[in-house]
């Protein structure tokens, strides 16, 4: 009896949802003249929906065979989206008409989910207002004062590895990465040493864990359900698991508390936040045009508000930076050419340097560009989702009405073989000056663009770098037999993320 009740429940769904979609959503597109992608008509749109098929691969691929129309309607959970597939109608979407996209539609409830409130999520005035005082922490001055305190956890990584590469072992390039990312993270933003190099399976480690456990589909829907969206927020349900939150904002506050107890000061990330809570502004890097802010009204973060805003930089800086320096780590293993042309820019240049600084790292030319074809190839983020907030038209007479979902396929673009010719191969010539200038400059989006674009990309570079840098400078790598070529990727929502593991085999130099 029971399953008859649930199968006849699981028909009506879908009944239910293939007629909404029919007849209300292709009609909501119809009206204003705009081609609709049938969810028949695409490719594992089913698997997409209920989070078993990557959403950046579905939307790279929609992209690729009707990017043709240059905007086209889709429906996701019972929501009309605008795939924006010309990339002038991108620029107007994410800096020429901003104000009209500022919003990204994500989950936020600040009473019963507080770290979901931070800068990703905000919107609106509220989103505005923090941004403007986010942004001195991420000044190349402040990025600077954070090389130190980096490069010393990378130098305890090359250091781990060197048993290692004395063995001539196998290692695997994600799991490694992601230990060093949470370390320099935990570092910077909440002042502990995490020591998950060492001991990937202690405290941090856990909890670095339990912040990717949460339901996939359940991501999802926060993403990309509008309506669902604010039913959970009605009964209350959050996003982040309550221990998770408990968690992060317990340690923020105690490590916060304890620098001030113990008037410990460094120039590291948590100092800045510390900065912001107990007086509401960050003090200049430039002495000389300091502005005298005591006789400004400036509203100080409260202590939550500044925890939420170092879960942000925990999820968002270990995970997108381990995975492109493990991406990255894979082509170098397959292309053995190009791992000793960057290798032999690194020992060139730190000879010059007499070892490795941020001026010496800011002249390896040939390293950002190995960087920027990993994040072409593989864009952490691999789709960018804007909510229309005033009524707009693309020209000759698209209608975008107030409320809309905007997607932005950047994976498919990059890998848009009329943009990038020969786009599964991995070529850093690609970010020669000549070649970037000939491309249009909303074609390369691993950070987003306009007002809204990733506040902490210098931070991204900069721990990227570091790690490649060191590694590469004492040991070579090769990739081992049991790596799949090419990779296949997690159904990871928000971030794209390999599914299966890099091997890599490491020898010394």
């Amino acid at each position: 009896m029971l399953i008859e009740i649930l199968v006849t429940i699981i028909i009506t769904f879908l009944i239910f949802t293939y007629f909404y979609h029919k007849y209300v959503i292709s009609n909501f597109w119809r009206k204003k003249n705009v081609f609709y992608v049938d969810p028949s008509a695409a490719k594992n749109y089913m698997a997409a929906s209920f989070g078993q098929v990557a959403l950046g691969e579905f939307f790279r691929d929609v992209y690729l065979k009707y990017k043709d129309h240059h905007a086209f309607g889709m429906c996701m959970y019972f929501n009309p989206m605008l795939m924006v597939a010309d990339l002038d109608f991108i620029r107007t979407v994410l800096t020429k008409d901003f104000s009209n996209f500022h919003d990204r539609g994500m989950f936020c409830d600040e009473k019963h989910d507080p770290l979901s409130c931070n800068l990703f999520n905000l919107t609106g005035t509220k989103w505005k207002n923090l941004r403007i005082k986010m942004t001195p922490i991420f000044t190349p001055g402040k990025i600077k004062q954070q090389f130190p305190y980096i490069n010393e956890i990378s130098q305890r990584l090359v250091k781990y590895l060197e048993k290692e590469a004395q063995m001539k072992s196998t290692i695997e390039m994600k799991d490694l990465f992601e230990r060093y990312t949470t370390d320099v993270i935990m570092s910077t933003v909440f002042g502990v040493n995490s020591d998950c190099i060492e001991n990937p399976n202690n405290e941090f480690g856990h909890w670095k864990r339990r912040v990717i456990e949460p339901s996939q589909l359940r991501i999802v829907l926060s993403a990309y359900a509008a309506k669902i969206i604010k039913i959970w927020q009605f009964l209350s349900i959050p996003i982040t698991p309550n221990d998770v939150t408990n968690y992060f904002i317990n340690l923020f506050q105690v490590n916060m508390e304890n620098r001030k107890a113990h008037n410990i000061v460094k120039q590291d990330f948590l100092n800045l936040l510390i900065q912001l809570v107990d007086t509401g502004y960050i003090k200049s890097d430039d002495v000389k045009n300091t502005v005298d802010m005591s006789s400004i009204a400036t509203e100080k973060l409260t202590m939550i508000e500044g925890a939420a805003q170092a879960f942000i930089f925990f999820i968002a800086g270990y995970e997108t930076s381990a995975t492109t320096a493990s991406n990255c780590m894979y082509e170098l293993a397959q292309n053995q050419d190009i791992q000793d042309k960057l290798r032999n820019e690194i020992d060139e240049i730190i000879k010059k340097h007499n070892g490795l600084s941020y001026d010496a790292l800011n002249e390896m030319t040939y390293l950002h560009k190995v960087i920027n074809e990993t994040m072409r190839k593989y864009p952490p983020v691999p789709s960018i989702h804007r909510i229309c907030t005033e009524d707009t038209i693309f020209p000759p007479n698209i209608q975008v009405s107030k409320g809309t979902a905007i997607i932005i396929p950047v994976f498919g673009l990059h890998r848009d073989p009329l943009i990038y010719p020969d786009p599964d191969k991995f070529d850093p010539d690609r970010f020669n000056a000549e070649e970037i200038a000939a491309r249009h400059p909303y074609a390369y989006l691993p950070f987003g663009e306009g007002p809204r674009i990733c506040i902490a990309a210098k931070l991204g570079y900069l721990q990227t770098k570091i790690g490649i840098i060191n590694v590469l400078s004492k040991y070579k790598f090769k990739l081992a037999p049991q790596t799949p070529v090419p990779l296949t990727f997690k159904s990871a929502p928000i971030v794209l993320r390999v599914k299966d593991d890099i091997h890599v085999i490491i020898e010394p130099r």
